[in-house]
């Protein structure tokens, strides 16, 4: 019976080693996680902040054999609030509307790429708007909706610093 009594209490010995052994790795691979995703988060506010989105966007069935429509959106600054929720305060020129808008929205991420989602945001002056637009290597594209009218956007993301370095080369 002692030999039994052994061998159970070494058993147990070695699961709640085992267990407690996994929940420090998992741990560990959630602080390395969410230190990694700090980092990320780091990362988009400062290339953001006083980022100029530059390109074009189309209208679902609207050819008519002309070029995409150019789109300038300039972003003065990028914040993250909490969560999910970040606050961007950009410059937008739509039609004949020429307007400096701060807007709660929803940043998701795809792996290391972030995805901007707003879902019926009345941007006032403009409208009522649904977006999805993710950011990767100097790049964006995404979708648009307003109302009944929707389509595709996409560009080029001139960085701060970059502006600032071509003004160098002006000079």
């Amino acid at each position: 019976m002692s030999f039994l009594k052994n061998r159970f209490l070494t058993v147990c010995v070695l699961l709640l080693t085992s267990v407690a052994v996994s929940q420090a790795l998992q741990a560990a691979e959630q602080d390395a996680g969410s230190s990694e995703q700090a980092k990320l988060e780091q990362k988009l506010e400062k290339q953001m902040s006083g980022a100029t989105l530059v390109g074009h966007f189309s209208v679902d069935g609207k050819q008519n054999n002309k070029p995409p429509r150019e789109e300038r959106y300039e972003i003065a600054s990028m914040k993250k609030l909490q969560g999910d929720q970040w606050l961007i305060t950009a410059r937008i020129k739509y039609g004949n509307n020429d307007v400096n808008v701060p807007m709660p929205l929803n940043v998701f991420w795809a792996g290391d790429t972030p995805v901007i989602s707003l879902t019926e945001m009345t941007i006032p002056g403009l409208g009522t708007f649904t977006s999805r637009v993710m950011f990767f290597e100097g790049r964006y594209a995404g979708t648009w909706q307003h109302g009944k009218v929707g389509g595709n956007l996409w560009g080029k993301i001139e960085y701060a610093d970059q502006k600032s370095e071509s003004q160098e080369e002006k000079e």
